[in-house]
């Protein structure tokens, strides 16, 4: 494990631990010995080298055609879920690139288990896809608001129960074991906002009428069960960081900060995928060596033709006539 590498761990969640987010602060930065200004500058040297790097990985991802990669993003509102995509994937080729946004499910998606409407989603080979809030909404909001669960009509179910919950998290958890079996790399951020970061970014959204039309009432609503969010992430992140799908928790008060550390993590999983691009074989080459040879032997469209046999001298070229050129 490098420097680079050993840094990046220490946003991940262990499988094998408990967590707790009064451990992770929001507004952490870096080293508080370099002045802010100097931390943002490298803080966004990184995301404009990591976005240019994302470009490249993108295309040996579809070249090599063996790998997915699922990225998943959970956080309260205003933690920079949209901002964060825009600029991490603004290199990214968007023929290779998927981002969904789950809202309340459909009558239709209530008629089925709560993880199908994110299968159909899935990313194939080649491709990145985002889920912008996902599954994990069915351990979060559901969870905060049981209620919620009726419209489901499930037989039996009683989300006051713990065995509830944890059949839940057991879904998940083989759902990513499914997937990082079959070849998706998997990546979970869960963007950690400040309660008084989150207020200041609702008072400017209020304040600016360019930025209205981001704000929701139910927005607010939601803020005022902020403990039982927090408990609920923190549950969510015990139950379903594994080795193969690890949860980062990642310092959110800051966009620099969360965009260069998801830019990072992202390049840096996938270049540790090891991918290649396919190997040609001796047929192969040598048929591309057939079709080279036979391109460059043509002529190109300016070139002249060459003189007719019976011809000793050149004839001049004669200027067309009016008639000519009115029929060409």
């Amino acid at each position: 494990m490098n420097e680079l590498e050993k840094f990046l761990d220490g946003f991940r969640v262990p499988h094998n631990e408990s967590v707790r987010l009064r451990d992770h602060d929001p507004a952490w930065s870096g080293d508080p010995d370099l002045p802010k200004s100097e931390r943002k500058r490298i803080a966004e040297e990184y995301l404009t080298q990591e976005v240019s790097e994302l470009a490249k990985t993108q295309e040996l991802l579809y070249a090599s055609d063996s790998y997915s990669v699922l990225i998943i993003l959970q956080a309260m509102d205003a933690a920079g879920k949209d901002g964060t995509i825009k600029h991490v994937m603004s290199g990214v080729n968007p023929q290779g690139c998927q981002v969904f946004s789950f809202k309340v499910p459909t009558s239709e998606e209530l008629d089925h288990t709560f993880l199908w409407r994110y299968m159909k989603c899935m990313p194939e080979r080649g491709r990145i896809g985002i889920f912008n809030r996902s599954y994990y909404e069915d351990v979060l909001v559901v969870k905060v608001h049981p209620n919620l669960i009726d419209g489901h009509r499930l037989p039996g179910a009683d989300p006051t129960r713990k065995d509830f919950w944890s059949g839940r998290y057991d879904d998940i958890n083989e759902l990513e074991k499914h997937l990082t079996r079959n070849g998706t790399l998997v990546l979970k951020f869960f963007l950690n906002l400040s309660k008084d970061e989150q207020k200041r970014r609702f008072l400017k959204r209020l304040k600016d009428p360019n930025r209205n039309w981001k704000f929701s009432p139910a927005d607010v609503a939601e803020r005022a069960y902020w403990d039982e969010y927090q408990q609920a992430f923190e549950d969510m992140l015990n139950a379903t960081s594994s080795k193969a799908a690890p949860w980062y928790v990642i310092p959110a008060d800051h966009k620099w900060v969360s965009r260069a550390l998801v830019s990072t993590i992202i390049c840096q999983s996938v270049r540790n995928l090891g991918l290649k691009y396919p190997e040609v074989t001796p047929d192969r080459k040598q048929q591309l060596l057939d079709i080279e040879r036979e391109l460059e032997a043509e002529r190109s469209s300016g070139e002249k033709q060459p003189e007719d046999e019976g011809h000793s001298e050149a004839e001049p070229d004669q200027p067309k006539s009016k008639k000519s050129k009115k029929n060409h």
